[in-house]
């Protein structure tokens, strides 16, 4: 009683001061602002849907697994990742390989009838759908609703006779065709497509890489929220039709104009329980991999207006902060973890392979620490680009420190264990055991989904198997690695390095252990903790 107390008083004072503070909105402080963005983390193609007072995102997860991210907000600006759809990925032998920039690509959730829906698309493979009547799980083993190549970026809708359709796109990178949006229709129980492809709309004229539809229902209207002109360069669409079929009008509802915003793109609109409107996308940050914004939206003449539109054409642009959405008070911060003490059997939810994982990698303890194993490359020259067994996380922010503690226990000549920042170029420092000892060495490997060179710019003998390694990483991605024995005294590498996105992620920071000989008693790092200040 006492918070909707709260919040019917937060309603008033805002409708009674909307007007006289148009002008005061960043200043004054008795008016709940945020920034933008309101997930400084790569959390690509985000879709989003509102359950009660609750908000729920899903993104893009490609070939990380766990796959399928969940996230979580009361307020649509402070998020916490809750979980993953997707244990592991399917067909899981495929997916026991490295497939940059295969796996996971936009998904769309929704809620129908007490049950939650994530429809996603593999691009070489189809369109899968996974379901549960808990947002926490346990999900269903995901079903191919359409399997074929190249068609990507699924989005359904109950409509109002019962029916169920899906809208998608298609990867010309598999299919041969792209910038085209189909209607398809689905069974009753939405899990198979039963109809063929109706083409809605073609952008090859106004709006290449037209892609990530999303469809809705409002006064009568179909309305398809679009991207279009590429992932860090183009707008967002809006098509609208009073039949599902077509014919669909187009408006352009936002864009970069002249902010720093660039690409507005790929997004949720989403309402509140008192009747607001807003807008998540995404931004592309190079190294930073795709951050998301949170936009103000209004209708008008039955059109989304997103953003701020200055010359009042019906098309906005992205604003850099705003007042919050009407929320009931709520205690919630933005909790997207990056710290792990290890102290707990259950690995944190920021971690994730770049495989399918095997048993044997890795094991979380009850002694406070996480337990690496050796895993076996086979190949003359260490790829590590395609290593399987390296974990890792998501850049958290712009500028950010991580230090992590091990205890290097190798057995073998050449086990190595790597403390990593992973991307097209990518870096890491080394602890290796050679034939005369311990060496701690820095190795960078640069366009390394092409160039199996690795370049040993620091090797240092080193004589205590307990390392502290540390990473700066400061605005424009430059990544500055050191190390101590002490955790007190670092000595930090002279050739800083420029992170760079990976196959259509940012870049990640992680570990892994490998080796070059068989054996069945490999060796072993023992992580004691990771952590990460912003």
């Amino acid at each position: 009683m006492i918070k909707q107390l709260v919040f019917i008083c937060f309603l008033c004072v805002r409708i009674l001061s909307a007007q006289s503070i148009s002008r005061e909105i960043f200043t004054n402080t008795a008016i709940p602002t945020y920034q933008n963005p309101v997930i400084h983390a790569d959390y690509s193609d985000p879709d989003v849907i509102r359950v009660g007072d609750d908000y729920y995102m899903v993104s893009s997860s490609f070939n990380h697994v766990p796959g399928l991210p969940i996230l979580h907000s009361k307020d649509l600006v402070n998020w916490s990742l809750i979980g993953h759809a997707l244990k592991t990925l399917i067909p899981h032998d495929h997916f026991k390989k490295v497939r940059h920039g295969g796996g996971v690509w936009a998904p769309s959730i929704r809620h129908h009838k007490g049950k939650f829906y994530i429809y996603y698309p593999d691009p070489d493979f189809g369109i899968y759908l996974t379901t549960s009547e808990n947002i926490y799980g346990p999900w269903s083993e995901p079903v191919i609703v359409e399997a074929g190549k190249g068609l990507i970026d699924p989005c359904p809708i109950w409509d109002d006779d019962g029916k169920i359709y899906l809208t998608h796109a298609y990867a010309g990178s598999r299919a041969g065709i792209k910038t085209i949006l189909v209607i398809k229709e689905l069974n009753e129980n939405g899990n198979k497509v039963i109809s063929g492809p109706v083409l809605i709309f073609d952008g090859q004229e106004s709006d290449p890489t037209v892609e990530g539809p999303k469809i809705h229902k409002r006064n009568g209207y179909y309305y398809i929220f679009a991207p279009a002109g590429g992932v860090s360069t183009g707008w967002q669409l809006v098509l609208r039709s009073k039949n599902i079929y077509g014919p669909y009008e187009r408006k352009m509802v936002v864009h970069q104009g002249k902010t720093n915003i660039n690409g507005p793109h790929q997004g949720a609109w989403v309402d509140t329980p008192t009747g607001e409107d807003w807008f998540l996308h995404f931004q592309d940050k190079d190294a930073y991999g795709r951050i998301v914004h949170l936009q103000p939206m209004k209708w008008k003449d039955d059109w989304p207006v997103i953003g701020e539109d200055k010359d009042g054409d019906g098309c906005g642009e992205p604003v850099n902060s705003n007042i919050k959405p009407l929320s009931i008070p709520s205690t919630l911060q933005n909790s997207l973890l990056n710290s792990d003490e290890f102290n707990s059997h259950i690995l944190g939810k920021q971690w994730q392979w770049q495989a399918n994982p095997e048993q044997y990698w890795a094991m979380t303890t009850s002694s406070g620490f996480f337990r690496m194993f050796s895993v076996l490359d086979s190949n003359l020259i260490s790829d590590v680009w395609n290593y399987p067994n390296i974990i890792a996380q998501k850049f958290p922010a712009e500028t950010f420190t991580t230090i992590t503690k091990v205890h290097f226990q190798p057995r073998h000549i050449g086990e190595r264990f790597g403390f990593i920042v992973l991307g097209t170029d990518l870096a890491y420092l080394s602890l290796v055991k050679k034939e005369d000892g311990l060496y701690l060495e820095y190795i960078t490997r640069l366009n390394a989904e092409k160039n199996l060179i690795e370049t040993i710019l620091e090797s240092h003998k080193i004589s205590s198997s307990q390392m502290y390694l540390q990473l700066k990483v400061t605005k424009g991605g430059i990544c500055t690695f050191a190390y101590s024995e002490d955790g007190i005294t670092f000595r930090k590498i002279t050739t800083p390095f420029t992170a760079k996105p990976g196959k259509w992620v940012g870049a990640k920071t992680g570990m892994f252990m490998s080796r070059k000989n068989i054996t069945n008693d490999a060796g072993y790092t023992d992580v004691d903790w990771y952590r990460v200040e912003k």
